[in-house]
């Protein structure tokens, strides 16, 4: 696909052959074939109007619980980040567009002394992602406080879906990848910034003691299989501390990888399977990527 195609239209916000590996916190990843950053909505829904019918497109926000192989991503990639409004109505209902950071969202009704979004100041994503993933922590998901969502496809075609539509379950949802959202709309209830902000310290005293932070990592690396916890399975196993290369399985955490230093793509997801062969070969359980992998090894 060539780039001519679009840049008279959206030249201050579409490049070729863009390193994504600076938009993604494991910082690794090859080149996004064309890479758009919209500012708003409705250029959203011209490019998506505009682009070829068979472009490939793929969706990314913070780039958190994400794994961008050596060899980059066909088609175009798009990035929300600029996408990032919060707002909140009368009702005490709160809107955030899907490139807002769900720590942002917690702080912003912590601010407006909303209570029920606290747990998404330990969630390290977006609201896009969180909605893709049914992102959760500390005893509560995107699924329990969700109303509803606004999405766009890739002919540039608006659908709402309702909490049901959605079909949530545990770290995934029911809808077909040709959905791009743009929006959720948050239930919550009144309480004080003080007790707000108190339940937030503790989610944010928890995740500092139990897991590793700043560093470069993806977050979760495998879902935890019904009735287990993925890092115990991990731990007994003796992966603790694995290596390869630059790729480690994090000393603090075993279901975290980390990239000390310069670890590539494929040594990062070879771990992975390394770490998931040696969990299966211990206890006959599969572990299954809560990263999500894409793009050309």
């Amino acid at each position: 696909m060539k780039i001519d195609q679009f840049k008279d239209n959206f030249a201050d916000n579409i490049y070729t052959k863009q390193k994504l590996a600076k938009y993604a916190w494991f910082g690794v990843g090859g080149n996004a074939e064309i890479l758009y950053i919209p500012e708003k909505e409705k250029s959203l829904e011209k490019f998506l109007k505009a682009k070829p019918s068979d472009c490939k497109i793929f969706t990314m926000g913070a780039g958190s619980n994400l794994l961008i192989r050596d060899n980059g991503i066909d088609g175009v990639t798009l990035i929300t980040s600029k996408l990032n409004k919060i707002s909140i109505d009368k009702d005490g209902i709160i809107t955030a567009n899907c490139g807002a950071f769900d720590a942002e969202v917690a702080r912003f009704a912590r601010d407006h002394s909303r209570t029920g979004l606290e747990f998404l100041i330990g969630i390290p994503g977006t609201v896009g992602g969180g909605i893709k993933m049914n992102s959760g922590a500390f005893g509560s998901e995107f699924k329990d406080v969700i109303i509803d969502v606004k999405a766009i496809n890739h002919n540039g075609e608006y659908k709402i879906f309702s909490n049901e539509d959605l079909d949530m379950k545990y770290r995934k949802i029911g809808l077909k990848d040709e959905w791009i959202f743009l929006s959720a709309r948050f239930r919550t209830s009144v309480n004080t910034e003080k007790n707000i902000q108190d339940k937030m310290k503790k989610i944010i005293h928890s995740r500092k003691s139990a897991q590793p932070i700043g560093v470069k990592t993806g977050g979760s690396t495998f879902k935890n299989p019904v009735g287990k916890k993925a890092w115990k399975l991990i731990d007994q196993a003796g992966c603790r501390g694995w290596k390869n290369g630059d790729a480690m399985i994090s000393e603090k955490h075993c279901n975290f990888i980390i990239n000390l230093k310069n670890a590539n793509a494929h040594q990062i997801e070879e771990l992975g399977e390394n770490v998931k062969q040696k969990v299966f070969e211990n206890t006959g359980i599969e572990l299954n990527w809560e990263i999500e992998r894409v793009g050309n090894r």
